[in-house]
């Protein structure tokens, strides 16, 4: 399966933006090879992601017919209602509005489901996507090593006064 990801083709505006729930396999793969290129320790193969859409909201981004992004939204938990929202872009599309689209949509669909709290993570040397949550109101809860691993990972907490509807 080929992957349209040509950083020369996309030239639209923000009204070119598509956010898709996947659905299907080629879907899958689309959001498998985003998040396997910006958090390459966790990578995933295709049966993680088929059994993650069955759990949690999985989504595409696209700018024309061209992949930029993809998101998770998991379902509130604890009886804090704790949801976690992450939004990827692909390097070369950054600093277009792909993520804040990717985001904002991701949040809408965590209110939904009831959250009432919203936390995202980050590999701790992703500094645009740690850069990105602060901007947001996004503040540091705890930085971890995940047992026989290597590498930090961020998670982050949006403060109750961004959180608000």
């Amino acid at each position: 399966m080929a992957l349209l990801i040509d950083t020369d083709v996309w030239r639209g505006t923000m009204a070119d933006l598509r956010i898709e729930p996947v659905v299907g396999d080629v879907m899958a793969e689309e959001w498998r090879f985003v998040h396997n290129v910006i958090v390459p320790p966790a990578a995933m193969g295709i049966e993680e992601v088929r059994e993650r859409v069955g759990r949690n909201r999985l989504e595409n981004a696209y700018a024309g017919g061209t992949l930029v992004g993809c998101s998770t939204v998991r379902p509130p938990q604890g009886d804090d209602a704790v949801a976690t929202v992450i939004a990827r872009v692909l390097p070369d599309f950054r600093g277009r509005g792909f993520g804040t689209a990717l985001y904002e949509k991701g949040l809408d669909h965590a209110r939904v489901l009831g959250a009432r709290v919203i936390e995202t993570c980050v590999l701790a040397v992703n500094e645009d996507g740690t850069r990105f949550a602060r901007a947001r109101g996004f503040v540091e809860v705890d930085r971890y090593v995940l047992d026989g691993e290597s590498d930090e990972w961020v998670d982050l907490r949006l403060e109750p006064h961004r959180w608000a509807a």
